[in-house]
Formats: structure tokens, C-alpha cells, sequence
């Protein structure tokens, strides 16, 4: 009988077959402070990416307020590149470097320092051309930290803590995102800038703060997990190059378990996006009512997001991870109905906390449902491919979105019909989002990897008689 992984007669080996690719899961459990810490970088990232969006959707409203959904939609597609290929290769270079610090500590120290750099720029800029390519910097600069940084998962939590893990995790990155919000918002009643509207550099840059400090607690306290995999004489070119190999394929449940996490963040952005324009161009709000209105509505989400997630990581616990994701979808999908019906703020507000419920219910289960089916020793590699759903997700939602609001509103017109029929449309993202997931084996790899050996087995073994 073959080991599991191993090569078959006459098949040239893959990345996906070194023999470290199956390390064990850890089994120390982890203090809470330290799950904490693991989590708390996601409050920083999420931070800038929740604030800059509101920032950047200004400011393109501003400079193109006929065609805002064009250029915005344009900008996506320019910076979604650079997402889709730095991620998942640092992190797989991550996954073999070896240094005094650990394999991922350099990335994420490199990645948030000129995080900040790029954020100023961003911040500063006054034109379209200069915002998109300090923005394409930025992204580059995040993505250098987070496909390491998201190795730390597999890398220290043992079984019996994914669940509160992957709870810490989805809470983590929903108060960022409030954080951020609410920090854009102080724009809203600062002076306004040289050309009459609202001036968020300052509100941006501290952003960018924030996630640094975030970093660098992360870099202080969080300890390493297992040793750096064997580069088995490879260079690093190769082994950047090996991120994309084309046996992550044969990992079919994780590949539709991305494609389903991509409809679900596609789903959300679809509101997170994009509320900016629905307030502005459906319900008509002033730069006062916006004031109260935008970190309302993100303090009020946060709260429902949160106030679900731990409960509904330990119902995963007890009737699986899909179960509690097919939920999510139901839930999602209900609320951008009602957002697109919505007449006005408080029944957009009822919309916007059933999505609130339904990223918190996501997020509660869908890093452990991730951890339990991925390779643990390229968990770098693995999660770093796993997170382009989060990063393409916004550009995806744009390529419906943003055209049904020009083309629905009629461009100059601005009709408030534009906004809501996107919305609607992008329940279609939530039931993608269900569809692919049925085809995920929620096992934990090490079981299925041993099931299939077993039927191998048992199969080979009646030829040989």
C-alpha cells in the first residue's frame, strides 16, 4: 500500500507532494491572551480597509459623480492583480523562510511599516491616477503582511480551539471595520477641505496607525509555531513560483470552499462597498446626516455581527461547519431584499443587521472549516489562496454593482432606482455562495486524507491477489 502523498509512478512531484506537506495540528492549547493577540491584527487591517473604502467612495463621487460606479469598478480591477499574486506567493514563501524572528514576523514587521508610507500618499493624493497607485501600493504592502500572517491559525491552535479561534478571528476584523468607520467619519465634521467637501486625510492616515500598532503587537507577542519546511535544494524563485502549481487543484474542497467564500464576501460587499452611494444617491442624506448616520450604522452592525458570532461557532461545533454557513447565506441574501426596498434609514438600518448576523454567523465557522481541510505545513501557501475570496470580493461586487448603478440611475440623472436594483441583484452572490459549498467535504483533511487511503487499499489490494 502507498503512503498518503505520496507520488505516483511516472508523475513528475508537485509542490503539493513533499512529504512535510501533512504536518500534525498542534496540540498545546493556547492561552486566551494569546488567541487574542492572534486575532487583534485583524482589527488593524480591517480598519484601514473599512475606512479607506468610505474615504475613496467620497472622493470618486466627488471627482466623477456621473460615472462613480465606472471608476470605481476600474480601480478594483487595476488593484486586484496585485492581491491575487502577493498574497498567496509571500505566504508561501513565508511557509519556508527561516530567520531569529520566524518565518512570518519579517513580512508582517516589512508589510505594516510601509503600510503607513502608503498611506499617507493615499491620503495626500488629489488626483485619480496618484490615489489608484498609492492605493495599488497599499494593497501590495497588506497582502506582503497578511498571507503570513494568516499561517498563524494552523500553525499554533490545537482542534479543540479552532472554534473560538476562528469566533476571535470573524469579531476581530468586524470591530475593525466599525473602527475604521468610525475614525473616517470624524471627516464628516473636521473643516471641510480646499475644494468645499470633506477632508479625510487626517482620519485616513490614523488608520494606518492603528494598523501598525496592531502589527506590532503581533511581531512582540505572539510566538512562532513549527519549524520552516525543507526547500529540498529549490531557490526561492521556485518556490515563489510553486504557490501556483497546479496541485492545489486536486484539493477540490478547498478550491470550491474559496470560490464559496468569495460569492459570501462578494455578497457583502455588495453593501459594505457601496452603502456610501446608496445613502448619497437612494435616500438622499446631507454630510450632517452622514455624520451620525455612517458610524451608526457600522457601531450598530458590529454589535449584531459580534453578538452572533460565538454562538454560532459553537453550534458549528455540534452540527458541523456547512450547516451553520448555509444559514449565513439565507440570512445575507434576506437583507439586501430588504435593503433594496428600503424608503428609508431605519428599515436600510434592518437590512444592513441582517447582514451584520449573517457575517458574523460566516465568519464564526468559515476560518475553522478552512483550518480543518487545508495542509497544515503550507498553511501559509493555503490560507494566503484563500484570502484572494476577501480580496477580489469588492472587485467582483463591482462588476455588478457598479454598472447596474450608472445604467439603472441613468448616469448624471442619479435616479435612487440604481442603488437598489444593484442590491437586489446581489443576492445572486449569496446563492452562488450555498451552491458551491455543497460540494465541500467538511472532514478534517487528516481523516479524509486516511479514508481515501483506506479505499485505496482496498482496492489495490484484490489486483495484487
Amino acid at each position: 500500500m502507498a503512503e498518503v502523498g505520496a507520488v505516483l509512478p511516472g508523475v513528475a512531484p508537485t509542490e503539493g507532494d513533499w512529504s512535510d506537506e501533512d504536518a500534525a495540528r498542534p496540540t498545546i492549547p493556547l492561552p486566551l491572551r494569546q488567541l487574542f493577540q492572534i486575532s487583534l491584527y485583524w482589527l488593524g487591517i480591517n480598519a484601514i480597509m473599512g475606512g479607506i473604502n468610505v474615504a475613496i467612495v467620497e472622493r470618486v463621487s466627488v471627482w466623477f459623480p456621473a460615472d462613480k460606479g465606472f471608476y470605481i469598478t476600474l480601480q478594483g480591477f487595476l488593484i486586484l492583480a496585485v492581491n491575487i499574486i502577493v498574497q498567496p506567493t509571500v505566504g508561501m514563501i513565508s511557509d519556508y523562510t527561516k530567520s531569529r524572528w520566524g518565518r512570518r514576523k519579517p513580512y508582517i514587521a516589512i508589510g505594516a511599516t510601509l503600510d503607513v508610507v502608503f498611506i499617507v500618499g493615499l491620503a495626500t493624493s488629489n488626483t485619480y491616477v496618484v490615489l489608484v497607485a498609492f492605493l495599488a501600493l497599499l494593497q501590495f504592502s497588506s497582502n506582503f503582511a497578511q498571507g503570513p500572517f494568516q499561517g498563524y491559525v494552523p500553525d499554533l491552535v490545537p482542534e479543540k480551539q479552532v472554534g473560538l479561534a476562528s469566533a476571535m478571528v470573524g469579531a476581530m476584523q468586524t470591530v475593525g471595520f466599525i473602527v475604521g468607520g468610525i475614525v473616517v467619519s470624524v471627516a464628516y465634521i473636521l473643516p471641510a477641505g480646499p475644494d468645499g467637501h470633506s477632508d479625510f486625510t487626517i482620519p485616513t492616515i490614523v488608520l494606518g496607525l492603528i494598523e501598525f500598532a496592531t502589527a506590532m503587537g503581533t511581531v512582540l507577542w505572539v510566538r512562532e509555531g513549527g519549524a520552516a519546511r525543507e526547500r529540498h535544494g529549490r531557490s526561492w524563485f521556485e518556490i515563489a513560483k510553486s504557490a501556483w502549481a497546479t496541485d492545489i487543484l486536486r484539493e477540490r474542497s478547498f478550491v470550491f470552499l474559496v470560490l464559496s467564500r468569495l460569492m459570501f464576501f462578494a455578497g457583502m460587499n455588495a453593501l459594505l462597498g457601496w452603502f456610501i452611494v446608496f445613502f448619497n444617491q437612494t435616500l438622499k442624506l446631507t454630510p450632517d446626516d452622514k455624520a451620525l448616520l455612517v458610524p451608526l450604522t457600522q457601531v450598530v452592525v458590529a454589535l449584531v455581527t459580534i453578538v452572533s458570532t460565538f454562538p454560532s461557532a459553537r453550534i458549528s461545533d455540534r452540527v458541523g461547519r456547512k450547516p451553520v454557513i448555509y444559514v449565513a447565506c439565507l440570512v445575507g441574501g434576506l437583507g439586501l431584499v430588504v435593503v433594496s426596498i428600503a424608503p428609508a434609514y431605519p428599515v436600510f438600518l434592518l437590512g444592513a443587521m441582517l447582514l451584520g448576523s449573517a457575517s458574523g454567523t460566516f465568519l464564526a465557522v468559515d476560518w475553522a472549516l478552512m483550518t480543518d481541510i487545508i495542509p497544515k505545513a503550507a498553511s501559509g501557501r493555503y490560507m494566503g489562496i484563500s484570502n484572494i475570496a476577501v480580496a477580489a470580493a469588492g472587485q467582483v461586487a463591482s462588476i455588478l454593482v457598479g454598472p447596474l448603478i450608472d445604467i439603472v440611475g441613468q448616469h448624471r440623472l442619479e435616479l435612487p432606482e440604481g442603488p437598489r436594483v444593484a442590491e437586489a441583484a446581489a443576492v445572486a452572490f449569496f446563492v452562488l455562495a450555498a451552491v458551491f459549498l455543497r460540494r465541500v467535504d467538511p472532514r478534517k483533511r487528516e481523516d479524509r486524507m486516511a479514508a481515501e487511503a483506506s479505499v485505496r487499499a482496498a482496492t489495490v489490494a484484490p489486483a495484487e491477489a
